[in-house]
């Protein structure tokens, strides 16, 4: 967490509200109207879940998380449909898209910002996320619950970036500016993948996941990819009483120079010198 100041501006209503969250209901028309819209200012980029500050250190909008938690409390069920499609939830479906490419299957929860100039392929987008502009989400790619992705960021085929709702304080899930996350990777629980970082296909990055540098043996920190890093999904192999196991990390290839650009084919290549791609 940032030592940073930072003042939401979202209601401190919601405060008063969250104190008392017990006692909410559907029928609760003016707390209803109170957290709709911090609800909706989030949904319009006014306010968002988490940001990176000055410093590089993840700021958390509690406020804003417990906006988006007090809306299940007091949204009623609803019947909805998207052409021959039914749903019934609190949470209606997101309905503008200012400037966003939005392909047929795709689908966006109301509470989540996507900027102009991001694609969204067939793909889900939670309550509380946030896309930026210039940023391909591809097909089967999942942006969970107040996940913040930044601009020119490509999240290949199936990539699943997890959704952190509670407690209010825990830091979502953040991949910075410019970066690319592989096919099939699965980035979850407040996991960092850091601005211009490239991470292969199938990594598994959790907060806990050990990061290694594959030439210095250097230890990152857990849970991050470092910025710039080309890495990967590898394993360590770990003693226990029952024998020797191999437990998942991720490995760093190699640190790309500040303003270079790897577009996919350039980053096949680095993987193949690596004996990681055929």
């Amino acid at each position: 967490m940032s030592e940073t100041t930072f003042e939401s501006p979202l209601d401190r209503a919601i405060d008063d509200l969250w104190e008392r969250r017990g006692e909410l209901t559907p029928d609760d028309t003016q707390a209803r109207k109170t957290i709709v819209g911090a609800v909706d200012a989030i949904d319009a980029g006014e306010a968002r879940v988490a940001q990176v500050a000055a410093d590089g250190a993840v700021v958390v909008d509690e406020r804003a998380k417990r906006a988006i938690l007090l809306s299940f409390k007091v949204l009623p069920m609803v019947e909805s449909a998207a052409g021959d499609f039914r749903f019934h939830d609190r949470v209606p479906l997101k309905t503008r898209f200012d400037g966003v490419r939005v392909v047929p299957g795709a689908i966006v929860r109301w509470g989540a910002h996507v900027e102009p100039g991001a694609v969204l392929m067939p793909s889900y987008t939670n309550i509380g996320g946030y896309v930026g502009a210039g940023t391909l989400v591809d097909t089967w790619a999942t942006v969970g619950s107040c996940a913040q992705v930044g601009r020119n960021v490509h999240l290949s085929g199936g990539v699943g970036l997890g959704g952190v709702l509670e407690p209010p304080s825990a830091v979502p899930v953040v991949v910075e500016d410019d970066a690319f996350v592989g096919s099939r990777c699965m980035v979850v629980e407040g996991a960092r993948v850091r601005r211009g970082a490239k991470l292969g296909a199938g990594a598994i990055l959790t907060a806990s996941t050990h990061v290694f540098d594959a030439v210095t043996g250097e230890e990152y920190p857990r849970g991050e990819v470092p910025e710039r890093a080309v890495a990967v999904g590898s394993s360590r192999v770990r003693s226990f009483p029952a024998g020797d196991f191999a437990m998942p990390c991720i490995l760093v290839l190699r640190t790309l120079d500040e303003g270079e650009i790897h577009d996919k084919l350039a980053l096949n290549d680095i993987l193949r010198e690596h004996g990681v791609a055929s």
